[in-house]
């Protein structure tokens, strides 16, 4: 079990649950491996932390939210606690918002029709409503009387 385990994690880093899974389907019983993964965690070989730090450092290079990595590390099996602390030690969300939507879009929206289209794909991007509004200068409050 324990080759199997570091075959796997040649190919490419597991958090603990996904690695659990990936032995129990390669035929392993489920107790067995929650075992080798505990050994495995006690050694330093896996650890959750390291590879929540790295998966938000890549996908936040490839331009994706906060909203959206968190979304695909709460489906890899990672505690809120752990992606939380790790999103907030991440990269300038706004920023990067700012810089997608520059490169997407190139100059900043002209018409409302246009931040709405810049809203929508930063938002499947995976921004907050706050990272959009810093990205395309979107105002909330215009409609408002004080």
């Amino acid at each position: 079990m324990r080759a199997a385990a570091v075959a796997l994690l040649a190919r490419r880093d597991f958090p603990s649950g996904a690695l659990r899974e990936q032995l129990t389907a390669k035929g392993f019983a489920a107790s067995d491996s929650e075992a080798m993964v505990a050994e495995l965690q006690r050694e330093g070989v896996i650890n959750d932390e390291r590879y929540a730090q790295n998966y938000v450092a890549y996908h936040a290079g490839r331009g994706r939210g906060p909203l959206r990595i968190a979304a695909e590390l709460r489906r890899h099996g990672l505690p809120a606690t752990l992606i939380d602390a790790t999103l907030s030690s991440g990269p300038d969300w706004a920023a990067l918002a700012r810089r997608v939507r520059a490169t997407r879009f190139g100059r900043p929206p002209a018409s409302w029709a246009e931040t709405a289209r810049q809203a929508r794909f930063l938002q499947y991007r995976g921004f907050s409503s706050d990272h959009i509004r810093a990205a395309t200068g979107a105002d909330p409050d215009l409609d408002s009387s004080p």
